[in-house]
């Protein structure tokens, strides 16, 4: 283990837990990311192995068959996973998103359905927000379900899935009307629906279709897709919870969730760009000396060990906030917004220190460079948790004139 980014007050089994992935990452991840990662290739023996070990059932009840996983367990999980390539991080996110949704809000019927197979990774989980129109502004969402005798019909199209391709079951978030009146505030008419689907890429049942993958600069490996919904049927007992109308905020549930996980995924690109970046600066000479024992390094290296340590205590404390039962929005939006800032300072430092390799393809730094961006805008842009950071501060710190 590195001296940077520890987490103390871990029981036995949460290091048993740690030290287990993180074995699998140096042993399984690291030697074959960056080959993957620039053939844009599925990981496909990864996510094996990650079923063997359990993760894709970490955080859901012993009761369903899972480990029964605090938030902090998972992060630190995600962290060490994201160390390796952040892109098998993505492929457990979306998957857990979708598996704590269903445990704090789905009703008995659903849990019992889903959760024993997605402890397995039988099921595989994503889940849809987004829409080509809107971005971050969840409110003005504008695909449908309408109700049709007892089911629902749904229409309209969807936008950077992940998984979108390879999972098996989407929690898609949908405008239902009725039963609330002209004039009901949009986040009051949401509705999340639970989609089954076959993997794979067309159409992957009546009236659903997943055109395919969209190409990015990084985030490579991971399916990220569209999803076309066109007259879509599904049963009344798929509405997540059972009731219309709860979709906003069992979304933002899993959100916030989801925003400790990207935070943790800056963290673990942060520490491997620094582990790059260290390592590199003791074996390059210039001037007949390491530019390790250059000041100008030294100083670079200090500022980026300061950042990675200080990334990691805020996704802790964020993680253990909603392990205790306590709104954790405005702890989760400063650690998604540091971590991500300080992962993309961290990345682009240890790319300087490689100098002119850093730009070669051959070297891991490259792969980083391009994927640190991702985390500027994944799970709300940096803007979105400076508003969300914001507002809770005024609400915490309203003036009592």
């Amino acid at each position: 283990m590195s001296r940077l980014a520890q987490t103390h007050g871990l029981t036995d089994i949460q290091q048993e837990i740690l030290s287990t992935v993180r074995d699998f990452v140096d042993k399984e991840i690291i030697p074959v990311a960056t080959e993957l990662e620039h053939r844009d290739e599925y990981p496909t023996q990864i996510v094996e192995g990650l079923k063997e070990l359990g993760l894709f059932g970490l955080m859901i009840p012993e009761e369903y068959g899972g480990l029964g996983e605090s938030l902090l367990t998972y992060a630190l999980c995600v962290e060490e996973i994201a160390r390796g390539w952040m892109s098998v991080s993505g492929i457990i996110n979306t998957h857990f998103i979708v598996a704590y949704m269903l445990k704090q809000h789905g009703t008995q019927e659903q849990r019992e359905y889903f959760l024993p197979r997605m402890a397995t990774g039988e099921v595989r989980g994503a889940f849809s927000m987004s829409e080509p129109a809107l971005g971050s502004d969840v409110s003005a969402i504008s695909t449908k379900g309408v109700k049709v005798g007892d089911e629902y019909a749904l229409t309209g199209q969807k936008m950077w899935l992940t998984n979108g391709g390879s999972s098996t079951l989407v929690a898609v978030l949908c405008r239902t009307d009725e039963g609330h009146p002209e004039g009901t505030a949009p986040h009051k008419s949401m509705t999340t629906f639970l989609v089954e689907k076959e993997p794979g890429f067309g159409e992957v049942r009546p009236g659903l279709t997943i055109p395919g993958k969209i190409e990015k600069m990084g985030y490579k490996g991971v399916d990220t897709t569209e999803m076309i919904l066109d007259g879509l049927h599904i049963p009344a007992n798929r509405v997540l919870g059972g009731t219309t109308g709860r979709g906003f905020y069992q979304m933002m549930d899993g959100v916030e969730v989801g925003r400790v996980n990207v935070a943790a995924r800056g963290c673990g690109v942060a520490q491997r760009a620094f582990e790059l970046g260290v390592s590199y600066a003791q074996q390059r000479h210039t001037f007949g000396k390491p530019i390790a024992q250059h000041q100008a390094i030294q100083f670079k290296l200090a500022e980026m060990a300061t950042k990675v340590e200080a990334a990691h205590a805020m996704m802790v404390n964020a993680a253990r906030k909603k392990d205790s039962g306590e709104r954790n929005d405005l702890e989760a939006g400063m650690a998604k917004y540091l971590a991500s800032e300080y992962c993309k300072e961290v990345v682009e430092d240890a790319f300087r220190i490689h100098g002119g390799y850093g730009f070669s393809k051959e070297y891991e730094i490259e792969r980083l460079y391009r994927e640190a961006p991702m985390l500027l805008i994944g799970e709300g842009t940096a803007e979105i948790q400076k508003m969300i950071i914001g507002r809770r501060l005024l609400e915490e710190y309203r003036f009592q004139g």
